[in-house]
């Protein structure tokens, strides 16, 4: 592991595209004196992590990648995992990250010193670091969710969570269960279900899928696109459009999904003849309520002679068998966990403890997760994170809301430095009103069109999704209000606001 400096100006916690993007925007800004803090031997968040069959993005590849850095090799519509990850090493090297990383890494919490007005990071192996600025790209969907199912310890086969999955263990021949009908599961359930013997998939809430246009990019395309950007550019433009107005059915009426929903049930309807599979794998809520997944080769591998679907969760784990709400019980030897992720991230997980003893996790937990803009929290001063709550996406690219952030942090530290001050802190009136508005606009929109999703936490709060058009968010993060902040100087006290 590289040496880590004891003091610094700004860690980052995290190497995937938010940790990587802040400090390609702090090199840009002129800012050298900063640390990029990854708990793993290597770079890359969810797209190093998660490596199951199939693993791709769903979001078209013109989208997913920083704006000042297209791709213009990306193979196909939709990036496959692999590629995805190229491109985040090759924007590190490009750009000369590597003496900013620091692997092997993990922050295991942070305390703010009131009377140094510095961030102790607290990195296990290592000890302390001291930061003027601390950045969180720990990312908003990392943690893996296992559900707490009784007898699961006892089970004498292999189980593992989709985004660990255990390669070493080969599929041929086995009897499998597949717990989970989300995002991962559609693209790794196809992949599998030929190598397996039987394959039973525990469905507890059937999942909206639309077909997924996934064609080949060509070389005479790409070609095109590393001559001429600009191309590649305009491509970007009209696909962001394109989704910007798909998304007028996520934002302002749940009857206007009514499209949407048509085409849903006509991809399932031509895909799966049984009609009693079909009425399995048929929805009964509102389209858009839930993630929609997009597969184009889902159906299909649900009709297989070898694949089963239990239209019921899973209640109880024997040593070789599942048992299902239904009370049945299913022979397996291996367990697929594509249950997702702990809503509320890595973050959650750390001890962050900021001024007056302010415990950020248990201040989450009482009143949900929030921060101004999905960025700042009142209590913690100079603490910025990307992704934040209520910054994920149901029908664009986060990347776009990532550079968003960066942008905005980044202006935060020039206004840092104008005032000549030492911390900066929302002012707690101004991050709850922005709570308030946000969830008030949630309540209109299909994500709280009467389900219960990973959007939601314990108490049925959207904590995860932006209620409105990318282009808001850019706009609201254009700039930052100075008067929507506390400055202080180091010695703690208030600068006057202005």
């Amino acid at each position: 592991m590289r040496a880590v400096p004891r003091e610094t100006d700004v860690v980052i916690i995290g190497s995937g595209f938010a940790g990587i993007g802040m400090g390609i925007a702090l090199k840009q800004s002129g800012r050298h004196n900063f640390v990029i803090l990854e708990q793993t031997r290597d770079l890359g968040g969810t797209w190093r992590d998660n490596t199951y069959p199939g693993c791709a993005c769903d979001v078209p590849s013109y989208l997913y990648s920083f704006s000042f850095a297209q791709n213009p090799q990306w193979s196909r519509m939709f990036p496959p995992q692999q590629e995805i990850w190229d491109y985040l090493r090759g924007c590190v090297d490009t750009y000369r990250l590597g003496t900013h990383l620091t692997y092997d890494a993990e922050v295991t919490g942070a305390r703010y010193d009131e009377d140094a007005a510095r961030w102790d990071v607290e990195v296990a192996g290592v000890g302390t670091i001291r930061a003027r600025v601390l950045v969180s790209g720990a990312g908003a969907l990392h943690v893996p969710h296992l559900p707490d199912l009784p007898g699961l310890p006892e089970f004498e086969g292999t189980a593992f969570h989709s985004s660990q999955w255990n390669h070493e263990h080969d599929l041929t021949g086995r009897r499998v269960a597949v717990v989970g009908t989300g995002a991962s599961a559609v693209q790794f359930l196809p992949k599998i279900a030929p190598q397996v013997e039987h394959l039973t998939l525990f469905q507890r809430t059937p999942a909206w899928v639309t077909p997924k246009p996934n064609r080949r990019i060509s070389r005479n395309e790409r070609d095109l696109y590393a001559r001429r950007p600009i191309a590649q550019r305009v491509v970007r433009d009209l696909v962001y459009w394109a989704l910007e107005a798909r998304g007028a059915g996520f934002v302002w009426s749940p009857k206007a999904m009514g499209p949407l929903e048509r085409a849903a049930r006509r991809h399932l309807e031509r895909q799966v003849e049984d009609p009693g599979l079909r009425a399995t794998l048929t929805p009964d809520y509102q389209i858009g309520c839930k993630r929609v997944l997009l597969s184009s080769d889902f159906y299909p591998a649900l009709g297989r002679d070898n694949v089963s679907v239990v239209p019921a969760a899973v209640t109880e784990v024997r040593p070789r068998h599942l048992v299902g709400a239904d009370g049945v019980a299913h022979e397996v030897d291996t367990i697929i966990f594509g249950t997702g992720f702990e809503v509320a991230g890595s973050l959650t997980q750390l001890s962050v403890v900021g001024r007056g003893g302010a415990d950020l996790a248990k201040r989450w937990e009482t009143a949900g997760a929030g921060a101004h803009l999905g960025i700042t929290v009142a209590g913690f001063p100079n603490l910025f994170l990307l992704l934040g709550p209520n910054t994920g996406l149901g029908h664009s690219s986060v990347v776009f809301m990532i550079e968003s952030q960066i942008r905005y942090v980044v202006a935060a530290l020039d206004l840092l430095d104008r005032r000549e001050a030492a911390t900066m802190e929302v002012r707690p009136h101004v991050e709850q009103a922005f709570r308030a508005k946000t969830q008030s606009r949630l309540a209109d929109t299909v994500w709280q069109a009467g389900c219960t999703s990973w959007y939601q936490d314990e108490h049925g709060r959207n904590v995860a999704i932006w209620p409105g058009f990318t282009w808001r968010y850019w706009l609201a993060t254009r700039r930052v209000r100075s008067r929507q902040f506390l400055f202080r100087s180091a010695a703690g006290c208030q600068e006057p606001m202005q």
